[in-house]
């Protein structure tokens, strides 16, 4: 009897990862709110293929987009949240996954940058992708410019693979994004 598949598993119920100061969960209508102050901050969406919000009906599309790509097996995408209070911070997942790789994307709140937070949720994203998912291989891909997430990325083990040339088009242009990456090998888990 075959063993089931490990990413078949993640979409047949969504899965809870907690931390020491985090939860990470689905994201609901109820977060609506939320979603709406993180994404209506021009500092947090300046290096985001999504331009600023203006209107509470686009979190609502927002986190109706995210619910879909689960259930059609596109994307999974958590809500950080303090465990403390449930309060969202800020969201991460994976935005494709293949049997042997995944693409991770993420964001926070202004208010919560330089506190660990986004290490200590992607910490738990990649547990979860090379040890219960078995993947080899986890990329990010990151707007030029975006020094925080390059600085993050590279304490989480990630590897600079270079700059792909007008890789994606959003925004209005065709838009450079820096390729980088991290193989379950190079990986060291949280202690």
């Amino acid at each position: 009897m075959s063993q089931p598949d490990p990413i078949d598993q993640l979409f047949s119920e969504f899965p809870v990862l907690e931390t020491e100061r985090l939860r990470l969960c689905a994201i609901t209508p109820e977060d609506a709110e939320a979603i709406f102050a993180i994404f209506s901050d021009e500092e947090v969406t300046r290096h985001y293929d999504l331009y600023t919000f203006e209107e509470m009906e686009e979190a609502d599309e927002l986190i109706d987009f995210m619910a879909e790509s689960y259930e059609v097996e596109r994307q999974v995408r958590w809500g950080i949240a303090r465990r403390e209070d449930d309060k969202l911070l800020g969201t991460c997942g994976f935005v494709w996954l293949r049997e042997h790789r995944a693409e991770i994307g993420y964001d926070l709140a202004r208010a919560y940058w330089g506190q660990g937070i986004m290490q200590e949720a992607l910490s738990a994203l990649l547990t979860l992708a090379f040890e219960r998912l078995e993947l080899n291989r986890i990329e990010a891909l990151v707007m030029p410019g975006n020094a925080r997430s390059m600085a993050l990325l590279t304490r989480l083990g990630f590897v600079h693979e270079g700059t792909l040339r007008e890789y994606d088009h959003f925004k209005g242009r065709f838009q450079d994004l820096e390729m980088y990456a991290l193989l379950k090998r190079d990986w060291s888990p949280p202690v």
